[in-house]
């Protein structure tokens, strides 16, 4: 039997990242929409992948272990990409904390107990954690280390704390890093490993449209006033995660890893907060 690789988010950076590294193995594509599942998973069985495709919904943990274990009866989970979410501008802020915090953080955690020894994983966050200002030791160890079933009771989590969708899918994102921390020491008992990448402005289909609504100006902005002057592809991620997956990463976990053409540097030091 080949391992098994977990793609949760059928997406064109999650697609982008299991052709890097899906050749000999079985491809489990998981996704809320199962139309969205079917059409990554059609363009990679076209291209020469072995590939299945399931429903999951990250914000629901017996979904995600029903996935889980479908997926294992095809062989031992050797590899997790997790690139499934949803963006400030799609969703309500209770949505954004159960799909982007709470999804992935039991995700992590259910994918860990049953990692095979040596196996990898790849969570991908977001720029927009790293633009937030500290939110303090405790705080960072509570998102890093609060039972899942707890999270979304933390007081800095709750609807009154939170200024706007924006805020919600920030702090999501910052939870998403300090989790990948935690659990790389679980990881590591198997020693297995779990990274992150927050990637800034890439071209999608849904940045397209982004590009061309109401937050447009906003994003054409950002990647003009960065240091690379543009918006980054699919293909510029898988390149991080290809490196985080193999053995040439094999002294890399618990990091997160910030793929987004100097937008952050510019928001920090640059033209982009001014």
């Amino acid at each position: 039997m080949k391992d098994v690789l977990l793609l949760v988010g059928a997406g064109q950076i999650g697609m982008a990242i299991a052709r890097r590294i899906g050749f000999n193995k079985k491809i489990i594509i998981g996704d809320k929409n199962l139309d969205n599942a079917k059409k990554i998973a059609d363009i990679m069985y076209n291209a020469g992948f072995d590939v299945n495709y399931l429903e999951v919904d990250l914000a629901d943990r017996i979904s995600i272990k029903n996935y889980i274990q479908e997926a294992q009866k095809y062989g031992q989970i050797g590899m997790l990409i997790n690139a499934a979410g949803v963006s400030p501008s799609q969703a309500s802020i209770e949505t954004i904390l159960k799909v982007d915090l709470y999804g992935t953080a039991v995700l992590l955690e259910e994918v860990g107990k049953v990692i095979k020894p040596y196996g990898t994983g790849v969570t991908i966050s977001s720029q927009s954690g790293h633009r937030m200002e500290a939110l303090g030791s405790e705080i960072d160890e509570q998102l890093a280390t609060t039972d899942c079933e707890d999270l979304l009771s933390l007081p800095v989590l709750q609807v009154e704390n939170i200024k706007d969708n924006l805020h919600a899918y920030q702090l999501a994102k910052r939870c998403n890093v300090k989790r990948v921390m935690a659990e790389a020491v679980k990881w590591g008992k198997k020693k297995a490993r779990i990274n992150s990448i927050s990637p800034g402005i890439i071209v999608t289909p849904l940045a397209i449209d982004e590009f061309n609504g109401k937050r447009g100006a906003f994003y054409k902005n950002m990647f003009a006033k960065a240091p690379a002057g543009r918006p980054g592809t699919a293909d510029e991620v898988a390149n991080v995660a290809e490196l985080l997956m193999s053995e040439k990463g094999s002294f890399i976990t618990g990091a997160d890893f910030l793929v987004d053409g100097g937008a952050t540097a510019a928001y920090f030091y640059g033209d982009l907060n001014k």
